[in-house]
């Protein structure tokens, strides 16, 4: 709960404001009861009618400093927690956003989102809670409690019995219900989980008629979802029933002990109305207290989920010095560089010594799962290595900060991903100031300015959703435009242009070694075609470099090599 800590120290005056305003509500309604019981016992007993004008002035007066005070309490109280909860959503998204991949991992992604969505706003609204009712409740029963038994020892004596009872039922209900609660949070994350899933895949499903399979998944993560709702409402559900019945009934033994204090001329008939009050106002208070523990506990869980992720620390460190002087700009070198993910024992790549020098393009090639997406996601750090060093202009890229590293790189994904906006907008991600002439330019060379500029609405058009407006193709080259503008040092290319045709590849090749010339290229693909023309080759399999060369000297030396060529060209290696 340390993250807390902050937003205690930015609105702890506030908070007070609204405590004070809430403090004086509650003395102004425990004032009420016992102006009534004078103007019963003295004024009404008495017929003194200028006594029961006097008190009900009074009364009058302070039920409108009650309500003054409520309003500017509900006022600041609705403030605080809107800003607060706004902050606490933002700056969760700002620390997701600075974690390094690694320790993104360590969380499903609907789980993210459940926490920055629902799990924030079970915090925000028990601090909303905080100042509307969790200390006035307190205030109210000890308050009544007080002015009880001020009024009257012997009645007292009920609330001795009730009180500590009605404790006991709002400490087992904090006890059994947090468990519960996280239970519930945990159940909602598979919930968004099946739904994020379903929308991502929503063209596969379709195109399968698997509708009924995702509608039986949902449907069963929804169910859990109710059932452990159903599970933690159906505990909370008997206190809440319990409070009531055992404060009532302390209700009904003051009315007749009362009416036997009256009959004997004990207790007066005012005393017992108030106590009455009283009595009611205590029900109302430890109701509400009841209320702000099942939102504390529901918090509590929602609290500790978000902690868990303000708690990640980024693995990833640097020094903050700039090398000036760099040895080549663009050059790259993997020195016996090994690699495996958090919670696998098998390295994805093996000792891996490789040298990119700039301007040169560079094919990357081998069967799926041979470790080249990975290899070059090394590059801008997206991972630190298990062993060995890479460098980037002659720095480790484990001591250069990310962001200055990544300002040198441009990386077109293997999965295309576009955002909604126009794509103009899209492009200018490389750049944020680019000119309209420079984004055409960057789509005249991705080939993709013919298709743009076709289109009623030419680079202002909208992008959907995911692309979802735009072919596969199209996308890739869009994507393809959005690295160009950013005019990298180095760029790299994770087999994106496996959605074209083979001659819109050759042309989008050709205006790239125009454009590439001084920056070194790294070309990751699975068609043989597509890298046969690099300057140079490199040959992946199992984690391993398998061979580097020109595409002449691998179809004689490398066996895995020739194995690609002659399932792919169909033509023996002569």
């Amino acid at each position: 709960m340390k993250f807390l800590g902050k937003y205690i120290r930015k609105y702890w005056k506030l908070f007070l404001t609204a405590v004070l305003f809430l403090t004086f509500e509650a003395i102004c309604d425990l004032l009420q009861p016992t102006i009534m019981s004078k103007i019963i016992d003295v004024g009404v007993a008495k017929r003194d009618i200028h006594y029961v004008l006097k008190m009900g002035g009074i009364m009058l007066l302070v039920t409108a400093f009650g309500a003054v005070s409520a309003s500017t309490r509900s006022i600041v109280a609705s403030t605080v927690s809107q800003n607060f909860g706004a902050e606490l959503r933002s700056d969760l998204f700002k620390k997701i956003q600075q974690l390094s991949f690694k320790n993104i991992d360590r969380f499903d992604r609907a789980s993210l989102i459940t926490r920055l969505t629902n799990d924030v706003n079970q915090v925000q609204i028990f601090v909303n809670g905080l100042m509307r009712m969790f200390v006035k409740a307190p205030l109210l029963a000890i308050g009544g409690l007080i002015m009880a038994s001020r009024l009257n020892l012997r009645l007292t004596v009920v609330l001795a019995v009730v009180v500590p009872i009605v404790g006991v039922l709002i400490v087992m209900n904090m006890r059994l219900g947090f468990p519960l609660f996280t239970k519930v949070q945990k159940a909602l994350d598979r919930v968004n989980s099946v739904m994020r899933e379903y929308l991502s895949g929503v063209r596969v499903v379709k195109a399968f008629n698997r509708m009924d399979v995702e509608i039986a998944k949902f449907t069963k993560a929804n169910h859990q979802f109710q059932d452990q709702s159903i599970s933690a409402t159906r505990l909370m559900s008997i206190f809440g029933p319990s409070i009531m019945l055992t404060v009532n009934l302390g209700i009904v033994a003051v009315l007749w002990l009362g009416g036997l204090g009256v009959e004997s001329g004990h207790i007066q008939v005012g005393h017992i109305i108030a106590f009455t009050n009283y009595m009611t106002q205590i029900l109302f208070s430890l109701m509400m207290i009841s209320m702000v523990f099942n939102m504390f506990v529901r918090a509590k869980a929602s609290a500790g989920r978000i902690g868990e992720v303000f708690q990640q620390e980024d693995f990833q460190t640097w020094k903050d010095e700039v090398n000036e002087n760099p040895i080549e700009k663009g050059r790259i070198d993997f020195e016996n560089v090994s690699f495996s993910y958090e919670g696998t024992n098998e390295p994805i790549l093996k000792d891996i010594n490789l040298t990119f020098l700039p301007g040169e393009t560079v094919g990357i090639i081998g069967s799926t799962g041979s470790g080249k997406s990975t290899l070059v996601g090394l590059i801008p750090r997206f991972y630190d290595v298990s062993s060995g060093t890479i460098k980037v202009d002659g720095e480790n890229v484990n001591e250069v900060d990310p962001k200055r590293l990544r300002e040198k790189i441009a990386i077109v994904p293997q999965k295309t991903i576009l955002f909604t906006g126009s794509v103009a907008e899209n492009i200018k991600w490389g750049k944020e100031d680019a000119t309209d002439e420079e984004i055409e330019a960057a789509a005249v060379i991705a080939g993709s300015h013919d298709f743009i500029s076709a289109s009623p609405e030419g680079y202002q058009t909208t992008i959907g959703q995911g692309g979802v407006n735009f072919s596969g193709g199209q996308k890739q080259r869009i994507s393809i435009a959005r690295a160009l503008i950013k005019k990298p040092e180095i760029l790299i290319l994770d087999d994106s242009t496996s959605a074209v045709d083979v001659a819109t590849e050759a042309k989008i090749k050709e205006s790239l070694k125009k454009y590439a010339k001084g920056l070194t290229c790294l070309l990751i693909a699975q068609r043989i075609t597509s890298i046969i023309d690099a300057d140079k080759i490199v040959v992946m399999d199992q984690g391993k470099v398998v061979g580097i060369g020109t595409h002449e000297e691998l179809i004689h030396e490398c066996k895995v090599y020739q194995e690609i060529f002659q399932s792919q060209i169909g033509k023996e290696v002569e």
